[in-house]
């Protein structure tokens, strides 16, 4: 049996004036994911429990089958796994992003969606400077990662970038402000615009009208966590397949293979049919392929209507459609598709509302949903007697669906 998981991370959204109340989902060109939900089941998923933020950390996590609450320590640590970064017991790992400072604002959160390779010489220049503060690892593009010795440092409050696009940077630094590990810290933010506003490649960036990446921002730390390897937990030998560092370190701490994909890029123009023709050669010796794609999320983050329609569409006909191509060949197989968590157009932000997934299995049963998306997922689901599933339920009900034939 061979299992995809396809996940449109920030798929879903809210209806917009602009688009005559419907959903950039809705709007979308989606034939393949409409013959998942017209074949298969629809229902909705809580990918994110009560009291926790809305990540894609804490999403992704759910929707591989593992209870955020008891496994989560912060998105820093699932990251350093990706990145190389060997964490102690007494180690904080945070979220590193080059950010645009613009008179004290944080103008924007990704500095302009700085290369990987200009993003190297950066992250080089900052360990220089800053050796005594902790370690810079490079990661993708405006993310990386920082990694401090004081496990103290995991206790610090702070906030996501994309959160505060346009406010002021001193109004949402590392807090409390007067706990030394702030103060320290947060002094590390603002003296890294010394090294980076001045070097070369900033100032390259600057005469090609491009964004700066002026400013570090640290967030999300946490500690190393602990999780029962995936094999283990669900007999599948598993992969990702994503050009996201965070999906890749949670693949890392449970046992996945993390497939490269030239051309996985995390954004717009990531290479959604070498993510497909991938999964497929990797289903020769998986059982198991996770496809994320970011691009939907980036769109949301940046209230980007046409890129958030366009990303659906090609995850449809790109991936969904080569996929439901040529599984078949394979055998008996099973293919889930889901977001991890709304990112709204018009919040520019996650938000933790339940999200609706769809699951088809040639053979098994079917709830003839018309269509794949918000709405009638919602009030097909509404009209069953069907329960919120726990977003870690999800995994299991998935793998179990396809042996329950018609």
């Amino acid at each position: 049996m061979k299992y995809v998981v396809v996940i449109g991370d920030g798929m879903v959204d809210h209806p917009l004036k602009e688009l005559n109340g419907e959903t950039p989902l809705q709007r979308a060109q989606t034939p393949n994911m409409d013959f998942i939900a017209k074949n298969g089941v629809c229902g909705m998923l809580q990918t994110v429990p009560n009291h926790m933020e809305p990540g894609s950390d804490v999403a992704n996590l759910s929707i591989m089958g593992y209870d955020p609450k008891t496994c989560y320590t912060g998105r820093g640590p699932l990251e350093a796994a990706s990145v190389g970064a060997k964490l102690s017991n007494d180690d904080v790992a945070f979220r590193c992003n080059f950010i645009t400072e613009d008179d004290g604002l944080l103008a924007d959160f990704n500095a302009g969606h700085i290369s990987t390779a200009e993003a190297s010489q950066l992250i080089d220049a900052l360990n220089q400077s800053y050796f005594s503060y902790g370690k810079f690892y490079l990661g993708t593009s405006y993310r990386h990662l920082f990694v401090y010795k004081d496990k103290n440092a995991d206790s610090l409050k702070s906030t996501p970038p994309h959160d505060v696009v346009g406010e002021p940077i001193k109004n949402h630094l590392l807090s409390p402000e007067d706990d030394p590990l702030s103060v320290k810290l947060n002094e590390l933010m603002y003296k890294s615009s010394d090294v980076l506003a001045k070097h070369p490649v900033n100032q390259k960036r600057l005469e090609e009208g491009k964004k700066p990446a002026n400013m570090i921002w640290l967030w999300g730390q946490g500690t190393k966590p602990q999780m029962t390897p995936f094999m283990e937990k669900y007999g599948l030998k598993g992969a990702t397949i994503t050009g996201v560092d965070l999906i890749k370190g949670i693949g890392t701490y449970l046992g996945l293979t993390n497939v490269h994909v030239p051309g996985a890029t995390g954004f717009y123009d990531t290479d959604y049919c070498g993510k497909a023709n991938y999964a497929l050669e990797t289903l020769k010796d998986h059982d198991l392929v996770f496809i994320h794609v970011e691009a939907p999320d980036e769109a949301g983050h940046a209230g980007d209507i046409d890129e958030k329609i366009k990303a659906i569409e090609r995850i449809d006909h790109r991936i969904l459609g080569k996929l439901l191509e040529e599984l078949p060949s394979m055998g008996d197989y099973a293919i889930a598709i889901l977001p991890d968590h709304p990112t709204p157009i018009e919040l520019r932000t996650h938000t933790s509302d339940p999200i609706p997934y769809a699951i088809y299995s040639p053979g098994c049963m079917q709830d003839k949903t018309e269509e794949y998306n918000e709405k009638t997922v919602l009030n097909s689901f509404k009209n069953s007697s069907k329960k919120f599933m726990k977003g870690y339920e999800f995994l299991q009900f998935f793998k179990d669906f396809s042996t329950q034939k018609k």
